[in-house]
């Protein structure tokens, strides 16, 4: 049934536990029951694009339809939390250049694969590309990967154009170092931007993250917060039953993994705690 313009979906009674649990499986995100009415806000307008009738409608869609993969990217999209910043949380960058990569090179001439899990708009890997350039690794054999769910944040990483925002913990000479102002933003080098690669991956998606989970790096920071219990668990043991030995995960300084897996052990490393793969 075609929808009047402009009128809302119907909101049948119980179909938000079913979108709020079919988003969970589906991405891992979940939302309490004091915050489903906050999921339908935001799924409003991508229903009402499709022209669902009702939210029961667009519920089946997304269970459903043939081209699942564009409606679930548009979910991503609004589900997606951009807010981060260049330098945050420094002190576990400062252990990656500091100790990790020392002794990663101290033992191999191997390349070391540094992935940063949910990426946003790639504030994170290109803070661990600009530390490391600092420290004087940007001629080892280093490859660094951002991922995200989100399509609209990894065009916003490819571009690398930043507002002031994004740089209120980056020390200004860094700013002026690796950045061109482009009108009111800063645009990152194009030759510092170019060592990142981008690639769109769902944590919750075995397929698309099992190349990536055999880094002996993985921030994936800032992300559990959103998360089930149930889905942490999921997405660790993806990770550990990919990473090597002795590789490190690195978490947000609000997140916990104690009592969620037995596969990594929390670790005092520099100056910053560290999941160590057993």
């Amino acid at each position: 049934m075609q929808m009047d313009a402009g009128r809302k979906p119907l909101l049948p009674a119980g179909i938000e536990v079913l979108l709020r649990d079919l988003i969970h499986e589906r991405t891992g995100i979940f939302f309490e029951s004091d915050r489903v009415d906050v999921l339908i806000e935001k799924l409003e307008p991508l229903a009402m694009a499709r022209d669902c009738y009702s939210y029961l409608d667009y519920y089946y869609l997304l269970k459903y339809e043939e081209n699942g993969v564009e409606d679930w990217a548009r979910v991503m999209d609004v589900l997606s939390v951009q807010e981060t910043y260049f330098w945050r949380e420094i002190g576990q960058v400062r252990t990656l250049v500091d100790v990790i990569v020392p002794e990663w090179f101290q033992k191999t001439s191997a390349p070391l694969r540094i992935w940063s899990a949910a990426s946003a708009s790639g504030e994170e890997p290109y803070t661990i590309l600009m530390a490391l350039l600092e420290a004087g690794w940007g001629g080892h054999p280093i490859e660094i990967k951002g991922s995200d769910g989100s399509s609209s944040a990894l065009q916003r990483s490819a571009t690398a154009t930043y507002r002031e925002k994004s740089f209120r913990a980056l020390p200004p000479h860094l700013k002026e170092k690796y950045f061109i102002p482009v009108e009111k933003e800063w645009k990152l080098r194009p030759e510092i931007a170019r060592r990142v690669t981008f690639e769109r991956a769902n944590l919750l998606n075995t397929a698309e993250i099992s190349t990536l989970a055999r880094s002996p790096v993985i921030f994936c920071r800032n992300v559990f917060i959103y998360f089930s219990p149930h889905a942490v668990r999921q997405t660790v043991a993806a990770f550990a039953s990919r990473m090597p030995s002795g590789g490190h995960l690195f978490v947000g300084a609000a997140e916990s993994l104690l009592r969620l897996t037995a596969d990594f052990e929390l670790k005092e490393i520099g100056e910053s705690f560290v999941y160590v793969r057993v």
